[in-house]
């Protein structure tokens, strides 16, 4: 305020400034966005096992809490933070008995007889992990429910759908497979493997299931059987079925417009895939 104050004589008030400088306000701290963990979406669920009658848990994903993110192609979902895949197979540690989550009841007394004497008595429990499963831990799951469909003579839809979803999984694992993990490439190569050995006869089921079973399929209508058997038949060069079943599932009266337009875009693969093999 150079002058304003000239003539004063007030030397103290030399070098003042006329108004005080706004002191600048510390912009509060962020708060951290809190850490989302795969146990966040879980809790253990109470059954009975209906081979043994033993009370068990089986870790499940909270309803509505996983958000999906896409899906496949070939219909596997995909969801943020959590890959629910892991926590759909029920195993009863005390006799083996192991299903999907939507087959795990309901067995008739041949089917206990069977699973007793081919998975009972030979059934070494194996320690289940506390918080979240692992990737191994859920093949191990899927492989003893695939056991037990066979042992307990399950439908083909059964066995495929369980084959299916196994595959999905390890699509998941390859996905997520840390990149420095030790021989990184080995075993993604050997998840590749895996999901593309499941998802052969999750086709050779289904095309067995579509011949002698009845609809809803594992929970699924004829229209998305059919899109599913489609693109898993053009996955393994069976594109003449693949071509046969896109071509009835576009003028569908029964499919609804969503899956006639997958099974249009379906139908520009195969199209192209057939160019390439001629």
């Amino acid at each position: 305020m150079a002058g304003l104050l000239d003539g004063l004589g007030l030397k103290n008030l030399e070098g003042m400034e006329l108004f005080e400088e706004k002191k600048k306000e510390e912009a509060p701290e962020k708060a951290k966005a809190p850490v989302i963990q795969e146990t966040d979406y879980l809790f253990d669920k109470s059954y009975e096992c209906p081979v043994c009658y033993e009370k068990i848990k089986a870790r499940t994903v909270k309803a509505g809490k996983a958000r999906l993110i896409k899906s496949d192609m070939d219909l596997r979902p995909v969801y943020e933070h959590i890959e629910p895949l892991k926590y759909d197979v029920i195993l009863c540690p005390h006799c083996g008995y192991t299903a999907l989550s939507r087959y795990f009841g309901g067995l008739t007394a041949s089917q206990i007889k069977d699973i007793k004497e081919n998975i009972s008595k030979s059934f070494r429990a194996t320690e289940e992990p506390k918080d979240a499963f692992s990737y191994d831990y859920a093949i191990y799951l899927y492989k003893m429910s695939l056991a037990n469909a066979l042992v307990k003579h399950a439908k083909a839809s059964e066995k495929a759908y369980i084959c299916l979803k196994a595959g999905w999984l390890c699509r998941s694992y390859a996905e997520n497979l840390d990149k420095g993990t030790a021989d990184y490439e080995k075993k993604f190569k050997e998840l590749k493997q895996q999901e593309k050995e499941f998802h052969k006869n999750a086709l050779e089921g289904f095309l067995t299931a579509r011949e002698k079973e009845n609809y809803p399929m594992c929970g699924m209508d004829e229209a998305t059987v059919e899109y599913l058997v489609a693109v898993l038949a053009m996955e393994f060069d069976q594109l003449d079925v693949s071509a046969r079943i896109i071509s009835n599932l576009i003028v569908s009266p029964s499919a609804n417009s969503r899956m006639k337009d997958k099974a249009r875009d379906i139908k520009e693969l195969l199209v192209a895939k057939m160019k390439e093999k001629k």
